[in-house]
């Protein structure tokens, strides 16, 4: 079974994504790909200096300096996911030549950049912005109106919940989370499974 789980940055998809790798499941962190391919696929690094001429410095994509274009400019936004969607995408299918018995798609992007098409559940794990905002300062060290700018400019959280099979709220303490990850796994099938 493929899972696909997408969701507002801040909204705690890691805690699902943790408990489908205690199953032994693999899991493909799409942001985690992405910065890999910076480092690995020249090609996409010097498609992003073409459209965004500055931010790549010394070889090395400015992660703020781009963050400030993007997450300010929908349209530069759009941009940015054509050019990488196509190169993570690639990199997914490659993972999944191997036909694992589970695998989570971890991806903001999950239906824009092609992924939902490979799952057999989508999920959309959502919060109140307040919580993600606090969430973002305390793990990236940010600022809040730095962590607003970059929720404000992903999807509202209906746009998620209208397009998915599955809605886990994270609004309370990890542990409680983490509880009612396991719950919907059960519910899947996917626990028993693989217990």
């Amino acid at each position: 079974m493929i899972l696909g789980i997408t969701g507002g940055t801040g909204c705690g998809k890691t805690t699902l994504l943790k408990e489908i790798q205690k199953l032994g499941g693999l899991v493909l962190d799409c942001d985690a790909i992405y910065h890999e391919l910076l480092r690995t696929d020249a090609a996409m690094l010097r498609a992003i200096e073409n459209r965004f001429p500055g931010v790549v410095e010394d070889g090395s994509l400015n992660r703020k300096k781009l963050g400030a274009i993007v997450f300010t400019d929908e349209q530069a936004l759009l941009d940015l996911n054509a050019i990488t969607h196509s190169a993570v995408k690639q990199e997914v299918l490659r993972r999944l030549e191997e036909k694992p018995a589970l695998a989570a798609i971890d991806a903001i992007g999950l239906f824009e950049g092609g992924l939902a098409e490979l799952c057999d559940v989508t999920v959309a794990v959502t919060a109140p912005t307040e919580l993600r905002v606090q969430r973002l300062m305390q793990r990236d060290g940010i600022s809040e109106s730095y962590a607003r700018s970059r929720i404000e400019a992903q999807h509202e959280e209906r746009w998620f919940r209208e397009r998915c099979d599955y809605t886990l709220v994270n609004d309370e303490e990890i542990d409680a989370f983490a509880t009612k990850c396991i719950a919907f796994l059960r519910h899947l099938g996917i626990m028993k499974e693989n217990l």
